[in-house]
């Protein structure tokens, strides 16, 4: 773990907020509440399904202006996410070495980390919102998306309360990736011209997260036996089995979006 130097040393780079924020009650109530996830979950389903079949016979509405704002807000709590988690892990990494940086806790009681740690597994049940633009607007609905909503939002209460290894990574991971997702989707709501590259980019930062997810959970269930990795079986398992259904999931929205028309068209 990492030692009370270690701690001292981030303090000049702490914000009120952070410093002030209990973790011990956010972990209680996780520890009394995670279960809650699959409420949302069942609820978020049926508005979502319920919602195709409301909008079925209507007209789709724009909502262009409500999609900026929700985008950029989500970007903006995911840029400043990236930095302040990513700051920590840094920190962990330059300290005490990549095993270490797997087999971390302090990242959910970390004078920087604690309360992004928080604000990460709750940000994913209004995060659930975005289908609802989807939904509204008429957009094709494809089962990644909202597969991938309800997992996260499963799988990242439930490990919360546990405070498992690899959750630095996992957590940091998704702040970066979301940054550059949501700065783009909000681009492209706001009418701006955004490269077919971009996007490209963006699933391909998915992808790369998807394969280092499964690398930080092989890890945890390799060190586990030292004592020092704090996890159970169970959640590694979990942890693989989600991410390999991503990796396979994107990989193949990888190539039926931008890889599968060009092929063709080549051919012909």
């Amino acid at each position: 773990m990492m030692t009370n130097e270690s701690d001292h040393s981030l303090e000049q780079y702490e914000y009120d907020f952070e410093r002030s924020f209990d973790e011990r009650e956010a972990i209680q109530w996780m520890q009394e509440n995670w279960s809650k996830s699959f409420l949302f979950s069942a609820v978020y389903a049926a508005v979502i399904f319920g919602g195709q079949h409301f909008m079925k016979e209507r007209q789709k509405m724009e909502l262009r202006r409500p999609l900026v704002i929700w985008s950029l807000s989500l970007a903006v709590f995911s840029i400043v996410g990236a930095l302040r988690s990513g700051k920590y892990m840094l920190h962990i990494l330059n300290k005490s070495g990549f095993k270490q940086s797997v087999c971390d806790q302090s990242f959910y009681n970390g004078p920087i980390s604690k309360f992004w740690a928080y604000a990460f597994v709750l940000s994913k049940a209004p995060e659930l919102g975005d289908t609802v633009f989807i939904v509204l607007r008429k957009q094709r609905l494809i089962f990644l998306h909202w597969y991938h909503h309800i997992t996260v939002l499963l799988y990242s209460w439930y490990s919360y309360k546990d405070r498992v290894a690899g959750g630095g990574w996992f957590m940091t991971m998704n702040f970066i990736v979301h940054a550059v997702m949501y700065s783009y989707y909000a681009a492209r709501a706001a009418g701006v011209r955004v490269p077919r590259s971009c996007a490209m980019v963006v699933t391909s930062m998915q992808i790369s997260q998807m394969v280092m997810g499964i690398t930080v959970s092989g890890m945890v269930f390799r060190w586990m036996g030292d004592g020092n990795c704090h996890s159970y079986p169970d959640n590694v398992f979990l942890a693989c089995l989600m991410y390999i259904s991503y990796l396979i999931l994107f990989a193949s929205f990888f190539y039926q979006t931008y890889l599968k028309d060009r092929s063709k068209v080549k051919k012909s």
